[in-house]
C-alpha cells in the first residue's frame, strides 16, 4: 500500500515503510548535489530526515510519519544523484518501523 504525504511517497513493505521522493518533488528540486541526513534512532512526524542542495533549491525533507530509523539511503552520501534516480530501490530515503499504523491510514493515497 502506498500513501503520499509532502511530496514523499510511503509505502508499507511488510513490517516497515520506505520514504521516498515523488517525481514531482525530484521534478521541483532540480538535480541533487549533496545531501546530510538528520541523527538519531528516532523520528517524531515533522523531523527532518535529511537536508540536500540542489540546482533549483536548499531545502529540509520532513517525515510525514514517526517511527524508528531502520536504515538510510547512506549511499545518497557519497553519490547524491541516487536520489534523483526513478528507480524506486535507488532513491528512497529513509525506512521506518514501529510506525502508527492509524496515522499511515490517514495519509492520502497515493
Amino acid at each position: 500500500m502506498k500513501k503520499i504525504a509532502n511530496y514523499l511517497w510511503i509505502e508499507q513493505e511488510e513490517d516497515h515503510y520506505v520514504i521516498s521522493m515523488t517525481p514531482e518533488l525530484q521534478d521541483d528540486i532540480g538535480t541533487i548535489g549533496y545531501v546530510e541526513f538528520s541523527e538519531g534512532d528516532y523520528l517524531e512526524k515533522d523531523d527532518v530526515i535529511l537536508n540536500l542542495e540542489a540546482s533549483k533549491t536548499v531545502m529540509a525533507i520532513l517525515s510525514p510519519l514517526a517511527g524508528k530509523v531502520l536504515e538510510r539511503n547512506t549511499a545518497a552520501l557519497e553519490e547524491p544523484l541516487l536520489l534523483n534516480s526513478a528507480k524506486p530501490d535507488e532513491h528512497w530515503l529513509v525506512k521506518l518501523t514501529d510506525v502508527d499504523s492509524l496515522a499511515f491510514e490517514a495519509l492520502e493515497d497515493a
